[in-house]
């Protein structure tokens, strides 16, 4: 029996089968074992940005785009070949290196268009010499160390060159795999986050989705993309239509023209409040008892839409900022961060104003640090100043952040704009830290557990911060040499959940034009000593804020597609998606369906109507041609 075993293993090493494979295992051990390296950094790195959140799921996607690099590699022979690795080696080694000191200085992913706009990035440069740590020259190492051993390698071993038909089989077959596997990770991600490969509105999850390579591939796609649509330049007759249209929508003197002037303004844009929450009561108990408080005190807005697409909390942002339509795809705050824009910030800084931004959360998410440049303002006071000594939801609390925003405001030089953007009401809405330090609960009823009952308990967590920030606006006095400005900035309850809103309301519709009529959120502008106050039913949207602030601080703005909301005559609100209102028509664009307002009743086409859409269908297109080609920059050295 012993003596059989060695045969046994003779016979064994003398396989075809076995010989073959340590064959190839020789041939191609170069790009194996680069492979290998590369799978090991890759994953290194994303460990190093998301420590708690890396799972081994992005392991599959980092390993199918490198087979698609690789692939290639088959294709070439020795020397040939050997530079191909190296040089794939040496770039996303530098790319994970450049995406670390980023990290470290942004916490978020760097993207072609922060790298073309690197002259809006603030003093990134000269951190950079203290954000880089010796541990990062772990990603070079290898390629110092390979150069030596991959000489000696085929100068000592006999390494034989597979022939052409074998090669693109080769190439064929891994190709294949990486682009199946690819094919599959995109699939899903567009399933559970439809808009995210578009409008990459979180890099870091994205990446951890998808893994880095792929990542800077989506960001190389939709820049390019965009670049492509913007290569045609638009005809002298084109540029004046967008021009000609602008100046039928100046806005016109009324009785609030000059109001604000001299005055600070300070505007809070609070994250998913909806405007059925306002005056609405559960269990007996108002929702929002602090703003219901400041609605009696204030212009407030109840037919007030929302109009953002998928840039969400960004597009609110940049249409409040700058009364121009969000991206046709992805988000207007990496699309069009080049762009020169006559925004509020900037027409304010004409005006002799301090501006700032507030946010406690990431300075780089939604491209912030970048965007805020581009839009002017002064400051940007970002997650990294301020003290994060509470956390609700995604980041620091709106009670922390409004109370160390609230003494930041005290120390700004007077005329100033404040913006800031609220972060604790953020989707899926289920922290509620705030109860625990004796808070008054929210009784939920059947709704407790449910996303919709979180986002009660949530959105009444963020009003008791609210109404302690505006309160001490008004005790220390700012208010009274200061117009607020408060509004939500899109929906809470996706539409999957929307029964439960319906349920809650009473509501018996749910077509589309239901749907749609629960797509406001609140406006409020506070005057000083609570004048102008009361509810105003006009519709309005987004779009229209920034017009009725220029005309309030009587400041030059040509370049607007809203209208003041407190001028008269015909009003329309138009939707990136093409849908529109003019308060007595409802149109939805995804099934070409007019519906009556009063009776909810469906309504032919008729010529006027058909007017109404043409006319928001180029609204949509002159934005689209003023943002794509930079119109702005080109009128304003005019």
């Amino acid at each position: 029996m012993n003596l059989k075993i060695p045969k046994l293993i003779k016979i064994a090493l003398n396989n075809t089968f076995i010989k073959n494979g340590i064959e190839i295992l020789k041939i191609n051990a170069d790009v194996i074992i680069f492979f290998i390296i590369l799978c090991i950094k890759l994953i290194n790195y994303g460990k190093s940005i998301s420590p708690e959140y890396f799972s081994t799921t992005v392991i599959t996607p980092i390993i199918a785009s490198l087979l698609l690099l690789f692939s290639f590699s088959f294709l070439l022979k020795n020397k040939k070949r050997i530079r191909y690795l190296f040089i794939i080696d040496i770039l996303i080694s530098a790319l994970i290196l450049a995406d670390l000191v980023y990290y470290r200085y942004y916490t978020d992913i760097i993207t072609i268009s922060s790298i073309g706009n690197a002259k809006l990035l603030g003093g990134v440069k000269d951190a950079i010499a203290s954000l880089v740590k010796v541990s990062d020259f772990f990603y070079l190492i290898d390629i110092i160390v390979f150069i030596p051993i991959f000489k000696i390698y085929y100068k000592k071993v006999d390494v034989k060159v597979q022939s052409l038909v074998a090669r693109i089989i080769t190439f064929f077959m891994i190709f294949t795999v990486g682009t199946v596997v690819e094919a599959k990770t995109f699939k899903k991600v567009s399933i559970e986050q439809p808009t995210l490969l578009t409008a990459m509105s979180d890099r870091i999850y994205l990446t951890k989705m998808i893994g880095n390579l792929n990542f800077h591939m989506v960001d190389l796609f939709n820049f390019s993309n965009t670049k492509i649509k913007n290569s045609k330049k638009l005809s002298a007759s084109e540029e004046n239509q967008v021009k000609s249209y602008l100046k039928s929508k100046t806005t016109k003197t009324n009785q609030f023209t000059g109001i604000g002037n001299g005055k600070n303004l300070i505007m809070i844009q609070v994250e998913a409040l909806q405007n059925f929450v306002i005056n609405a009561k559960i269990n007996g108990k108002e929702i929002t008892p602090n703003l219901n408080k400041w609605v009696n005190k204030s212009a407030y807005f109840d037919n007030y839409f929302y109009q953002v697409a998928g840039g969400n909390t960004s597009d609110a942002e940049f249409m409040s900022l700058n009364s121009l339509y969000p991206a046709q795809s992805g988000a207007a705050y990496y699309t069009y961060c080049g762009n020169t824009l006559n925004s509020l910030p900037k027409e304010l800084n004409a005006n002799g104003y301090y501006t700032a931004a507030l946010h406690g959360y990431a300075e780089g998410y939604w491209n912030r640090n970048v965007m805020y440049n581009t839009e002017g303002f002064n400051d940007f006071f970002g997650q990294s100043k301020y003290d994060r000594n509470e956390n609700v939801g995604l980041g620091l609390s709106d009670k922390s952040f409004l109370n160390q925003s609230f003494d930041e405001l005290q120390k700004f030089k007077q005329p100033y704009f404040s913006f800031l953007i609220t972060l604790s009401s953020h989707y899926p809405f289920n922290d509620v830290k705030g109860y625990e330090n004796g808070m008054d609960t929210l009784d939920v009823g059947s709704y407790k557990n449910t996303l919709f009952g979180n986002y009660l308990e949530g959105i009444h967590y963020t009003d008791k911060q609210l109404g302690d920030f505006l309160d001490k606006l008004e005790s220390s006095g700012i208010a009274d040499n200061s117009i607020i400005v408060l509004y939500g900035d899109h929906f809470a309850i996706p539409k999957q959940n929307i029964n439960d809103l319906y349920k809650f309301e009473g509501s018996s519709s749910s077509d589309d034009l239901a749907w749609y009529q629960y797509q406001k959120v609140p406006l409020l502008i506070h005057f000083p000593k609570d004048k102008n106050k009361g509810t105003n039913h006009t519709y309005a949207c987004q779009m229209d804020l920034l017009p009725t602030i220029t005309n309030m601080f009587d400041l030059k703005n040509d370049y607007m597609f809203g209208k003041d909301i407190f001028s008269t005559g015909n009003r329309k609100v138009t939707f990136r998606n093409g849908s529109f209102t003019d308060a007595n028509v409802f149109y939805v664009s995804w099934t070409n369906t007019y519906y009556d307002i009063k009776t909810g009743s469906k309504v032919n086409e008729t010529p006027k109507l058909k007017s109404l859409k043409e006319n928001s269908s180029n609204e949509l297109k002159y934005s689209d041609e003023l943002l794509n080609h930079n119109l702005i920059k080109s009128w304003i050295k005019k």
